[in-house]
């Protein structure tokens, strides 16, 4: 859509240390570099269907740092304009289960957009945890993220389910779970693209 542009993060790269899950009884692992380009390149294709504009900011597997990032994405809001959105992609870890999304410190339109995606995984997993602070009246959690407060345009971070959380990482590791996971997050960019 014209003058509309989702930029895509995949969060960590190949070398990034940790982000990766305990290794399970049969030797498999989840290594969270691949979930989130896998995620990504799902999100690309169905974006690819609805005739939506996006980018993906790190196509390298390598790390690519995060001002680096933040200067990509920096780059293609300056050309597209006040209608682009950061989406920055990840799975979490550290003893918790569910689903989270984070936005910059302060009330800004990315609480807005940031909600639609709480909703949107809210919908599409009626079944899991969704974890939410609601101090100031939405789902989202605030943090000082680099990406989230560094990016000229609306930002969200979201943490799909827990890698070290057994329940959770069939969820992350499953095509049925990595397919849900794809399409939460699509269907909260179409919302996105018509406000």
């Amino acid at each position: 859509m014209k003058n509309r542009l989702i930029l895509l993060d995949n969060g960590h790269g190949i070398e990034t240390a940790g982000k990766r899950s305990p290794i399970l009884q049969d030797g498999s692992q989840l290594f969270e570099y691949e979930f989130n380009r896998d995620i990504v390149r799902r999100i690309a294709k169905a974006l690819d269907k609805e005739q939506i504009d996006y980018v993906i900011l790190v196509p390298e597997l390598k790390d690519v740092s995060l001002a680096e990032r933040v200067k990509r994405a920096n780059a293609h809001h300056a050309k597209c304009g006040k209608h682009t959105c950061l989406i920055s992609v990840h799975s979490n870890a550290g003893g918790g289960t569910g689903f989270e999304v984070f936005t910059s410190v302060g009330q800004t339109k990315s609480d807005e957009f940031a909600q639609i995606m709480f909703d949107a995984f809210k919908k599409e997993f009626p079944e899991q945890k969704m974890r939410s602070d609601r101090v100031d009246g939405d789902d989202d959690k605030e943090s000082n993220f680099y990406i989230l407060k560094n990016t000229n345009c609306p930002a969200m971070l979201t943490e799909s389910f827990f890698m070290d959380h057994l329940q959770d990482l069939k969820i992350l590791m499953s095509e049925y779970g990595r397919s849900r996971i794809a399409k939460a997050h699509v269907e909260a960019i179409k919302k996105i693209i018509k406000l």
